[in-house]
């Protein structure tokens, strides 16, 4: 015995060019019927929320599934997978749209790992449950809000991840907090007793880039909130976030931003009637 309850989006041409485009939603429990073999021409995320049973990978191999896991069924690639004799409980969402090859290269959907064990599902579930809300059929706005919850379900799909700490991964928030110290990617590295090449892999792995632009966007994040909360000079802001030269610091910040230091304070200073804005807080501060 099985219980199934679905529905599904026909998005338009416009809705899609929001970046990703919800096509259907799912809630499944129990001894549910075999899916596939089939080959799909979009993306479909399956979240097994608890039981077990197997999905038949590519290769040919026969994986076993054990929940919490996240299937993950893309264009093209043929799949065919269902519970064991217990059954098991289910959520999928078909979703389709531009944003999901930029959501590939940073990781957050892998087509070459289509079986992901999960460490919890209440994330997930959650934003699944956005669509649902947004599925019912009297709700105007219902594909612009579906389309958000794919991207906050593939946000809470990456977090969820057996394999990665609910706060990410701890090479990249030890180098956030060594952001601005002038240090290499070597010295880095060797800070954690790894490889410059094991750094850059566990960089791209959790963030999406390498080590050096991820410690650029911190940097330059953070010269933001000087320039914009504080009366600091522009060399003082420079030395704040890691740079001895004040014009390299400038130029990089002009290069990268698309407008200069002083530029950037005057469009987004937040200073007051009665003074100059005061001293911005330190990253953590709450």
């Amino acid at each position: 015995m099985h219980h199934i309850w679905m529905r599904f989006f026909t998005p338009s041409a416009l809705h899609q060019r929001l970046g990703l485009a919800c096509l259907g939603v799912g809630l499944q429990h129990g001894a549910l019927p075999t899916v596939g073999p089939r080959t799909l021409d979009h993306h479909v995320a399956v979240v097994i929320n608890s039981g077990s049973g197997w999905f038949a990978a590519p290769d040919g191999r026969r994986l076993a599934v054990t929940a919490p896991s996240l299937i993950w069924l893309t264009p093209g690639t043929p799949h065919h997978y269902g519970p064991g004799p217990s059954g098991w409980d289910e959520n999928f969402v078909d979703f389709t749209g531009p944003a999901t090859t930029t959501y590939t290269e940073l990781g957050y959907i892998e087509p070459d790992r289509p079986l992901v064990p999960l460490t919890d599902t209440s994330a997930p579930r959650a934003a699944i449950g956005r669509i649902v809300q947004a599925a019912h059929r009297a709700r105007p706005l219902q594909e612009v809000e579906a389309g958000a919850a794919v991207h906050e379900l593939l946000v809470s799909l990456r977090r969820s991840r057996a394999d990665v700490a609910p706060d990410g991964d701890p090479v990249l928030g030890a180098l956030a907090r060594d952001a601005f110290r002038p240090l290499t990617v070597a010295e880095h590295a060797a800070r954690h007793g790894m490889t410059p090449a094991a750094l850059r892999t566990a960089v791209r792995r959790g963030a999406g880039v390498g080590p050096k632009e991820y410690l650029l966007n911190i940097r330059l994040g953070r010269a933001k909130e000087l320039l914009a909360a504080t009366d600091l000079p522009v060399a003082a802001v420079a030395r704040g976030v890691g740079y001895d030269d004040p014009a390299y610091f400038s130029r990089l910040f002009a290069r990268r931003v698309g407008t200069a230091p002083v530029r950037f304070r005057e469009q987004q200073g937040r200073g007051t009637p009665d003074g100059p804005p005061g001293r911005a807080p330190y990253p953590g501060h709450p």
